[in-house]
């Protein structure tokens, strides 16, 4: 991408209130999570052309872009400066206004705009919205019309929460749902649907070997964070598997974004999918990570709950991950925010060919938060 001149002229920010599509249950640390998802959002302006997106820059941050040149915000590779990476969402917006051309299509500038672009997405919200069923055969039936309802709404593959029995029930009866539960859904999405199962370190080695014999059958894609980040257990658990002949992948990174160490274990081939926060660790640095793991077979399918700029933001970084697997799709409809033009069909997410990253801000709503909720540089 050429860089374009100019200078950034106003920062704003404002904190807009989302909806999710329906109520989510615990997880294995956590109680409720709710509908209500609260979410940052800043744009720029740049010679008069706006670009927005998600960002978690303080005004004091902000004070010091006011006048900084664009060129100085890239590398001569055309990444973002590490030092401005906090901002990096509304500065590639901006771009796509400029060349008016989708983030993905940046790089090089091609892309067919008769042919939408089709990332692989799975549903993340069947956390623990049984427990207060206490029949285990009536709490089944009821995830299984979550994740149908899921399926009606265009996904495909299916995340499911695990450890029950780490806090919010007995260990034995927990572990035993977490297994009837997995055994369900798989019974009700079929089998050509894509299961995995995320466990929030609350298993531990046995935990996890038990849990993935007895559901075996299900073939599930991959388990995430099945205990806190060791590789001497993963080593175990990768070559128990292998004598098993269970063959389902090791996801893990969303709680070790720091860490190097996690990304030297996957080249070990311990771990085989790494999940960096698509908003937290960010799009560029994700792109320095590729650099790093291109080759090696290592898939990334980048951590996104908690925000819906995360799936939108996952569907233009997919074309330059080599081996890249899944958008984590977390369903928030935020006001003020038009992102119509995404579609799920059949699994994918449907991108559209718009500047920027496709979405639209309805510019009175989003002054009118500013002042509520903001602040303008």
């Amino acid at each position: 991408m050429k860089i374009p001149s100019g200078r950034i002229e106003r920062i704003e920010k404002a904190a807009i209130v989302g909806e999710r599509w329906r109520d989510i249950g615990c997880n294995a640390r956590k109680g409720v999570h709710g509908r209500i998802v609260p979410n940052d959002i800043v744009r720029i302006t740049i010679d008069g052309v706006k670009g927005f997106g998600w960002s978690k820059i303080s005004k004091e941050q902000a004070e010091r872009l006011i006048g900084v040149s664009v060129a100085d915000l890239f590398l001569p590779n055309g990444r973002i400066r590490p030092e401005y990476r906090n901002i990096e969402y509304p500065v590639l917006d901006w771009c796509g206004q400029i060349y008016k051309l989708p983030v993905y299509a940046l790089a090089d500038g091609h892309a067919d705009e008769t042919r939408p672009l089709q990332v692989p997405c799975y549903e993340t919200t069947l956390y623990f919205d049984d427990l207060p069923i206490g029949d285990d055969r009536e709490a089944v039936e009821f995830m299984q019309k979550r994740a149908l309802e899921g399926w009606d709404y265009g996904f495909r593959a299916f995340k499911i929460k695990v450890g029950r029995g780490a806090r919010h029930m007995s260990l034995e009866h927990g572990t035993k749902r977490d297994i009837e539960i997995i055994k369900g859904i798989r019974e009700a999405v079929g089998s050509a649907a894509k299961i995995m199962i995320d466990a929030n370190n609350s298993y531990n080695l046995n935990l996890a070997k038990e849990v993935l014999y007895a559901t075996a059958d299900a073939q599930l894609t991959f388990i995430e964070e099945a205990f806190y980040e060791d590789p001497i257990l993963y080593e175990d658990l990768k070559n128990w598997m292998s004598k098993e002949k269970i063959q389902v992948m090791i996801a893990d990174g969303e709680g070790l974004i720091v860490a190097p160490s996690l990304i030297d274990w996957a080249k070990q081939g311990l771990i085989d999918i790494v999940q960096y926060d698509i908003r937290w660790h960010g799009f560029n640095n994700l792109l320095d990570i590729e650099d790093d793991i291109k080759g090696t077979g290592i898939w990334q399918a980048p951590h996104n709950y908690g925000g819906p700029y995360g799936n939108y933001a996952t569907c233009h970084i997919a074309p330059f991950i080599q081996r890249f697997m899944y958008i984590e799709w977390d369903e928030v409809r935020l006001p003020g925010l038009d992102a119509s033009a995404y579609k799920l069909v059949d699994g994918m997410a449907e991108v559209p060919f718009r500047p920027g990253f496709g979405l639209q801000l309805d510019e009175d709503y989003f002054l009118r938060e500013v002042l509520k909720s903001g602040w303008v540089l």
